[in-house]
């Protein structure tokens, strides 16, 4: 079992940047997760925002309406991933959750997810 924990949302003005930080922990081996950020705007579907690799994390993709603004990163030696969001705009409002797919036999696991507000 895992479990998800974010941090860092809150009320940001059009323009500026915030940093979310998801950490894990139970037990598990952190680094055999694919870590992706998916979040979920008022009466819109959970959509992905991101996905950084098992292992290493060499490998990052994005949705098209984030890309070269937001950035995912991950810290296996402290259980943690975060998603650095520069030049936020209104659309980007949402809550925003932290999703572990272990990368062999698929469990998956969700945070509780944390409030970004993006606005004047």
């Amino acid at each position: 079992q895992v479990q998800l924990v974010e941090s860092g949302g809150g009320l940001v003005q059009p323009g500026g940047s915030l940093r979310l930080s998801c950490a894990a922990s139970g037990r598990t081996i952190f680094s055999m997760y694919t870590m992706s950020w998916y979040r979920q705007a008022p009466g819109k579907e959970r959509e992905l925002v991101g996905t950084i690799s098992a292992v290493d994390g060499s490998s990052t993709n994005y949705a098209d309406s984030v890309k070269g603004r937001f950035t995912i990163s991950r810290d296996n030696s402290k259980n943690t991933v975060a998603l650095q969001m520069n030049n936020l705009k209104p659309e980007d409002t949402a809550v925003y959750y932290c999703h572990a797919r272990h990368l062999f036999g698929g469990s998956v696991y969700w945070g509780q997810g944390t409030q970004v507000t993006v606005s004047s």
